[in-house]
């Protein structure tokens, strides 16, 4: 029922409302023009009219709890200073009875005020006072020394009032346990009686540190039993000072003893200090701070074994026995998680204490064997220690390290997890170093070391890399251990080459151990032909069986790894072989032609083409040094050899790909022949030269207009030029000595016009001979 208007009709609705919509739009546009102009002009009286400001208050630097402290503080400083100063200065002043009342009084006065303040709620007030009136006791006592006391024996006075104190001050803060500092103090008063009453009886060292130890285990007790926070504190601090002065007295004894009576002394302080230190552990409700000081005492109880060790057994033995003492610290049970913890970091510190004891002579071992280097072939060893240090000084009391480093390998194996990992180091250490330790017999020592590279390599699995490492360090060492002897050497070499070559051959780390039989293998061939009595030129083609095996060997390998590996090692064996053949012109062509055909035959492969390169450039040395062992001086009879099989290569290659430049092909052939024989004419007076080089570049200029080429053409035509200009050079001159001095400067002017007037005439002709030369390839 909708009615539809004829097209010609709605056309011409549609069109009225946009004609509509435009005017309505054009009328909003303006509209929003003038507005954007009067915001425009508005804003800059709105930026320069001033804003108010906002009243900022001032910033408050203290809190009023803050400030009353500071207040506080200060008065009780400034009364104590007083009654410092009306103690010691004016006291003379009054008599006996004066002072006595005047002390008396104000001391009770002051203990007094804190019971009112607490009263009316001034707790802060009121420690103030009360720290006032602490202070004012012990100015009484002080006090009632030099009136009544005077005679008297200073240090035993000293206990009766640190005593004293301490009984009063407590009694004092738990009268008034509102109030936080009068136990504190008494706690820090505490550590002074025992000290001074021991120091009061003649008592010794001993006796002292007894006697701070049991203060110490005293301070423990308030720790963990006290209800005030600052109370535990101040415990902790002070059996923390006390422990320590205590040990260190201890340490001292134990340093000191020289009998098994002395040692055993200090070992009961030490004794005394780790039982203080474990029933801390025990009692605390925290399992961190509880495993901390467990761990301090085992390591205590430790220390007292070690200080009756010392006395007891020799020093070889001490470090055994200790780690002894230290592993026993693990067969503790029935203790809660926290102390068995720190028992169990108190006996890791005691094995990497031995451990570090044993480096020594683990690096004598390992270490001083590589100083055969400058003594080959020497004789026969006395024995394994010898031959290690080439009979130089063991380090003192290494004769238990084997012991001390098996004995922590044991111990990681048994403690299973993720410690078992870490018992391979120790007990490879500890079978290395063991011929040596005890002086076994030198062919005794390369067995069991040999014994060891064999079977870290039979470990040597991807789980257990560190075996792999172990084991090449281990054959470096046993390799210059073996070179004290001709027949060691070679036994020695021949082992470990098929030792590992075994090891890559079931794919255990077969890049490292194939690299590694190829190095032993050189070093086999090297020294096979020293034993022989070879020059060093001939041992050369000895060790190019390396190479040689090792690019046989490298396409049979599917591990890409591995195949790099070979062949780097195959190419550092030529590299040796070079070395040993540089005295020798004749025998080092003919090492670097060898190496040029091994390096040849590896670029057959199609992803080793690119070896092609070193072998034509060995090829290329191997020439050179034949010439010159040939006193040939001829430059061409160097560069020929280049230039031939460099022109050869660029035309196959032009040959399969057109589109390469002439430059790529044919430039570095002809340049390699032209430049250095443009060189030589230089200083060449003879004719035939320059002839024989003229003549060859006019026929590779020739060739490359011929064939429309751009590097012939340019280095043939250079060339040319070039010498045509060295012949004609004399004459040149002669010619210029013989015209007038007014020629030269006319010649210049006449062809500076003469390129003026033709100058557009010269740019077409550059312009086409640029484009012709770019037409070439």
């Amino acid at each position: 029922m909708t009615h539809i208007p004829p097209p010609a009709e709605e056309l011409r609705l549609l069109d009225t409302e946009l004609r509509r919509l435009d005017a309505r739009r054009a009328q909003l546009l303006a509209r929003r023009a003038w507005l954007i102009t009067a915001l425009q002009q508005a804003r800059p009286l709105a930026a320069t009219a001033p804003q108010p400001v906002a009243p900022v208050a001032p910033r408050r630097e203290a809190t009023a709890p803050g400030v009353q402290n500071v207040l506080l503080l200060l008065g009780g400083v400034l009364l104590t200073v007083a009654a410092m100063v009306f103690t010691l200065v004016s006291w003379g002043h009054l008599g006996i009875v004066g002072r006595s009342a005047v002390l008396g009084a104000v001391t009770l006065a002051v203990l007094a005020a804190p019971v009112a303040l607490l009263r009316r709620s001034l707790r802060s007030t009121a420690e103030a006072v009360a720290g006032l009136g602490l202070a004012l006791t012990v100015l009484d006592a002080y006090a009632l020394h030099e009136a009544a006391f005077r005679g008297s024996d200073g240090t035993t006075y000293l206990a009766v009032c640190t005593t004293v104190l301490a009984l009063l001050w407590t009694a004092y803060g738990t009268a008034l346990g509102a109030l936080r500092l009068p136990r504190p103090a008494a706690l820090v008063v505490a550590q002074l009686p025992v000290p001074l009453w021991v120091a009061a009886a003649g008592g010794g060292l001993w006796t002292a540190a007894a006697g701070v130890l049991l203060t110490a285990g005293f301070d423990v007790a308030v720790a963990l039993r006290g209800s005030a926070r600052p109370v535990r504190v101040v415990a902790v601090v002070c059996a923390i000072g006390s422990g320590a002065w205590g040990v260190l007295a201890a340490g001292v004894l134990a340093l000191e003893a020289s009998g098994p009576a002395g040692a055993g002394r200090a070992a009961v302080l030490f004794a005394l200090a780790a039982a203080i230190a474990v029933a801390a552990a025990w009692s605390s409700p925290r399992s961190d701070a509880a495993q901390v000081v467990a761990a301090a005492g085992g390591l205590l109880l430790v220390a007292g074994a070690g200080g009756v060790l010392r006395v007891t057994v020799s020093d070889a033995w001490l470090m055994p026995t200790l780690l002894v003492c230290g592993i026993a610290l693990l067969a503790v049970v029935r203790v809660p998680d926290a102390v068995r913890g720190g028992l169990a970091v108190a006996s890791a510190v005691v094995q990497g204490l031995a451990l570090l004891s044993a480096l020594p002579a683990v690096a004598a071992t390992v270490l001083g064997p590589l100083g055969r280097i400058g003594d080959v072939w020497s004789g026969t060893p006395v024995d394994a220690r010898d031959a290690a240090t080439l009979g130089g000084v063991w380090p003192s009391g290494a004769e238990t390290a084997p012991l001390v480093l098996a004995l922590v390998a044991a111990v990681l194996v048994v403690r299973g997890g993720v410690w078992r990992q870490w018992a391979l180091p120790p007990a490879w250490a500890a079978v290395v170093v063991l011929p040596a330790a005890l002086q076994l017999p030198y062919a005794v020592g390369l067995s069991v070391q040999g014994l060891a590279v064999a079977g870290l390599l039979a470990a040597g699995t991807a789980t257990a890399p560190v075996a792999l490492w172990l084991a090449v360090v281990t054959s470096v060492a046993v390799a210059f251990v073996s070179l004290a002897t001709e027949a060691a050497t070679l036994t020695v070499l021949a082992v470990l080459t098929a030792l590992f070559a075994a090891a890559a051959r079931q794919g255990r780390h077969a890049p490292v151990t194939a690299a590694v039989s190829l190095g032993y293998a050189t070093a086999l061939a090297g020294a096979a032909g020293a034993a022989a009595g070879w020059r060093p030129e001939h041992v050369a083609l000895l060790v190019l069986v390396v190479p040689v095996a090792a690019a046989l060997l490298a396409p049979r390998i599917t591990d890409p790894a591995t195949v790099l590996a070979v062949e780097i090692t195959g190419a550092v064996a030529g590299a040796v072989a070079i070395g040993l053949a540089v005295f020798d012109a004749p025998l080092l062509a003919l090492v670097l032609a060898l190496c040029g055909v091994i390096a040849a035959g590896t670029a057959i492969r199609p992803d080793r083409r690119g070896v092609g390169y070193a072998a034509a450039v060995l090829f290329v040395l191997a020439t050179w040094v034949r010439l010159a062992a040939w006193q040939v001086d001829l430059v061409e009879a160097y560069t020929l050899p280049v230039t031939v099989p460099a022109l050869a290569v660029g035309f196959l290659r032009r040959h399969r790909d057109p589109a390469v430049s002439s430059w790529a092909a044919y430039g570095p052939g002809l340049a390699a022949t032209l430049l250095p024989s443009l060189a030589a004419v230089q200083h060449d007076p003879e004719w035939l030269r320059p002839l024989l080089l003229g003549t060859a570049a006019l026929l590779v200029t020739l060739l490359g207009a011929r064939h429309r080429l751009q590097a012939p053409l340019v280095l043939g035509g250079a060339v040319l030029v070039l010498v045509a200009l060295h012949e004609l050079a004399p004459y040149l001159v002669q010619m210029a000595d013989a015209l007038p001095r007014w020629v030269p400067p006319a010649l210049a002017g006449l062809l500076l016009l003469g390129v003026g007037a033709t100058y557009e005439q010269r740019l077409r002709d550059v312009r086409r001979v640029r484009e012709v030369l770019g037409r070439m390839n």
